[in-house]
């Protein structure tokens, strides 16, 4: 019955892993293949991967969107890390009558689309652009800002601060450090498995963020990888095979991000921390 019940699990577990994958392995196929090989759901490599990346960048500019969503993505990751982490030790080592309330404020953001905010940060972000064109429409600080952080980001340290050892802020407070001192010497190493697990979840929500990049940046020297793709499919007659090969690029730095990371995602999820 235990034989019975292993493989049971076993079987079901490969199939859910094999539905799982397949969108990966067909994309990596798709990449190979012509439009027309594509659009009939050819699942076998082809040779037209070649051709396909020669019309992608002789379609498209590829290296500056690339490198416009790299930079949006590695700052809006750091600037989410140090400020949510601040903000999440803040709120669970320091004793303040309102700070839960200001918590609860917070998680009931997240209750907030963000389709609903969109006009008015768009009309902001208009308003100061003759007084600050640093951060005005159409620059890539104006694309960083508003996603900067979440409540979401700011729950999770703080959850996971909750299992941080309280002893170490009393010896760094008695060795003379200060707040700061303590937070940067003796928080952040501590906690690397959670930072690591934000860098993952920040990191990809940038990189892959359409809709406020979409409104806000309208040169087409500025535009991102999402923005790039979704071009390349609103064509009278889309090449399917050179939409794949974009695809595929652009899910690269995700990859290698999460692959470099991962053995400290899960325990990061789970809240633990380490030394």
């Amino acid at each position: 019955m235990i034989k019975i019940k292993r493989i049971f699990t076993y079987v079901f577990l490969s199939i859910a892993s094999l539905i799982s994958i397949f969108p990966f392995l067909w994309m990596l196929v798709s990449m190979t293949n012509s439009s027309v090989d594509v659009t009939k759901g050819r699942l076998l490599p082809g040779t037209h991967f070649i051709e396909n990346l020669k019309e992608l960048f002789a379609t498209v500019d590829l290296i500056p969107a690339f490198v416009n969503s790299t930079i949006i993505a590695f700052v809006t990751t750091f600037l989410t890390l140090l400020i949510a982490s601040l903000a999440g030790y803040g709120f669970e080592m320091h004793r303040s009558r309102g700070k839960d309330f200001v918590f609860n404020l917070l998680l009931l953001s997240l209750m907030i689309p963000f389709a609903a905010i969109m006009i008015p940060l768009y009309r902001f972000f208009g308003n100061i652009t003759s007084v600050f064109p640093a951060i005005g429409i159409d620059t890539l600080s104006a694309a960083i800002l508003p996603t900067v952080t979440t409540a979401f980001f700011i729950f999770f340290f703080r959850q996971n601060t909750k299992m941080f050892p309280k002893e170490l802020i009393e010896a760094g407070r008695i060795d003379g450090l200060s707040e700061l001192g303590i937070f940067f010497r003796i928080y952040v190493p501590t906690m690397k498995t959670t930072y690591a697990a934000a860098a993952i979840i920040a990191f990809m929500n940038s990189w892959n963020n359409y809709l406020w990049p979409l409104v806000i940046l309208q040169s087409p020297e500025k535009k991102t990888i999402p923005l790039l793709i979704s071009n390349l499919g609103a064509g009278y007659a889309p090449d399917y095979g050179v939409i794949m090969t974009a695809i595929v690029i652009a899910t690269l730095p995700t990859a290698i991000v999460f692959f470099f990371m991962q053995k400290h995602f899960v325990a990061g999820m789970m809240g633990s921390v380490k030394g």
